[in-house]
């Protein structure tokens, strides 16, 4: 069969052999790909090569898809005795590929950011009282100091995020044993932790970012003793007002 080559944004070609692909088949495939279209729609190359191969001695229908991407090709096999079967399973597989792809570019241009001096900085969504955060360290008093830094917390959280997103054994553990909030409270808990130790004249938001990538390994690597001390944090400041979600 002749490969068919579709006419959608993202542009599909299916390449057939050995097997017989009727048209109301094709078409049930073809409108599967519509989430993964959008995945790929910013992308000025996206090109998805589908092959299906038909084994006459074991019935089975091999599938195998071949994203084109800027840069990189991304690919995914099954097979099945159904076809749809083996083509959602390669379809799902190569799904979480392009997550790992855009992931994998968010942290290159983080990265590249960082090295030319254009990532910018953290900042607060209102202004942040300096002598009330220092009253709060010189007194050992964490929930004012977060009450106090609490204007940082969702820009924190979202560069958080996006660093964790660059190494993935991290990023799966994220909504099973660790919750964002954990990592965005392991951040100010280091913040607190070494308060004493920022340079002088370093803007808070620049420093609090040159804190994630300590913070977050410790919680990664140390999980069970950083969450104990992250809930006792908690309990001991809720007692006094809660400021955010646990």
């Amino acid at each position: 069969m002749r490969p068919i080559v579709t006419s959608r944004q993202m542009r599909i070609i299916f390449d057939v052999h050995q097997y017989k692909l009727v048209e109301a088949e094709r078409q049930m495939l073809e409108d599967n790909l519509d989430g993964l279209a959008r995945q790929v729609e910013h992308f000025p190359v996206a090109d998805l090569h589908v092959l299906i191969e038909g084994n006459a001695r074991s019935n089975d229908v091999s599938v195998k898809l071949d994203l084109i991407l800027p840069g990189s090709t991304l690919v995914a096999n099954d097979h099945d005795p159904v076809l749809s079967a083996a083509f959602e399973r390669c379809l799902n597989s190569l799904s979480h590929s392009v997550d790992a792809y855009k992931a994998k570019l968010d942290g290159q241009a983080e990265r590249q950011k960082v090295e030319k001096g254009t990532l910018h900085d953290i900042h607060p969504t209102r202004d942040v009282d300096l002598r009330t955060v220092e009253a709060a360290v010189s007194a050992g008093d964490y929930a004012a100091f977060r009450a106090a830094m609490l204007p940082f917390e969702d820009a924190v959280q979202a560069r958080a995020g996006r660093w964790v997103q660059r190494f993935p054994e991290y990023e799966v553990r994220i909504g099973k044993d660790i919750k964002m909030s954990d990592v965005t409270e392991a951040i100010f808990l280091t913040a607190f932790d070494r308060y004493d130790e920022r340079p002088e004249g370093l803007p808070l938001g620049e420093w609090l970012a040159s804190l994630i990538d300590p913070a977050v390994r410790a919680l990664m690597t140390r999980t069970d003793e950083e969450l104990e001390n992250i809930n006792l944090t908690r309990t001991a400041m809720n007692a006094q007002q809660p400021i955010g979600p646990g």
